[in-house]
């Protein structure tokens, strides 16, 4: 257990000596201030009575900053195994006695750990940024919905920064990774209203649609349902990245 602590402290320290670790965060930074500045100044009446809160659940939710969160967290992850495959570092890896399962979980547990990082840094920031513009008195969302929103958001991230990371692993090219990923998010939000649908991978990501009352996107979907057909399709996409890179040739 402590040589796999060791694998992931490694991988989060070579991400951390990136130029670009900090970008993302410096992102969101902007955007939970940006954002709260322009609704204060030019929202009028249409946010009376708002309050931190109200505007953490708004910034951290898939209605607000969600989507570019699983964008940011797919642009920096994507090249976690296929940039070393590119540099020729992964076999330095393989060669100090680890196998190869242990070497692949320690990068996917980093990736999951920045995606968190970066929620959770999002979140505390609007909230930080709301309670400067608009006060911490009662508004209309409590901590409940910003554990709902931020949650949803958490898991939508992870989502396709699995997928992400599974291209990564299957074409050994970063750009595919961070294309399909992207791709993937963007049309994350069509739905088709047919019954095979509801059995896709982009309707069931977004959780957030049943908090609150909201309806399902497709007849007979519900959120045990969509959770179940989350949790298949992240086996699906660990087992193929793994199977993966224990068979593969490493030159």
């Amino acid at each position: 257990m402590r040589s796999f602590s060791l694998l992931v402290v490694n991988e989060w320290l070579k991400m951390a000596k990136k130029r670009s670790f900090f970008i993302p965060y410096a992102i969101a930074a902007v955007a939970a201030i940006a954002l709260g500045w322009i609704l204060k100044r030019w929202g009028g009446e249409m946010l009376t009575g708002a309050s931190a809160l109200d505007y953490t659940v708004l910034m951290a939710g898939m209605s607000g900053f969600g989507q570019m969160t699983a964008m940011l967290a797919i642009i920096f992850t994507a090249g976690i195994v296929s940039g070393e495959h590119g540099q020729g570092t992964i076999k330095f890896l393989l060669i100090r006695g680890q196998s190869r399962s242990a070497v692949l979980a320690s990068k996917y547990t980093a990736a999951v750990l920045f995606t968190l990082s970066l929620a959770v840094w999002l979140t505390v920031l609007s909230f930080a940024a709301g309670a400067f513009f608009f006060g911490t008195d009662a508004g209309e969302a409590g901590w409940r919905d910003v554990l709902v929103a931020g949650g949803s958001t958490l898991v939508y991230s992870i989502i396709f920064m699995t997928l992400a990371f599974m291209m990564g692993v299957l074409t050994r090219s970063t750009g595919a990774a961070m294309g399909v990923g992207m791709a993937s998010v963007m049309f994350s939000g069509i739905v088709i209203p047919k019954s095979f649908y509801k059995y896709v991978l982009f309707p069931n990501a977004d959780l957030s649609v049943y908090s609150q009352g909201g309806h399902a996107p497709i007849q007979g979907m519900s959120l045990g349902f969509s959770i179940a057909v989350l949790a298949a399709y992240l086996v699906l996409f660990l087992v193929a990245s793994f199977v993966t890179f224990k068979k593969r040739d490493i030159a």
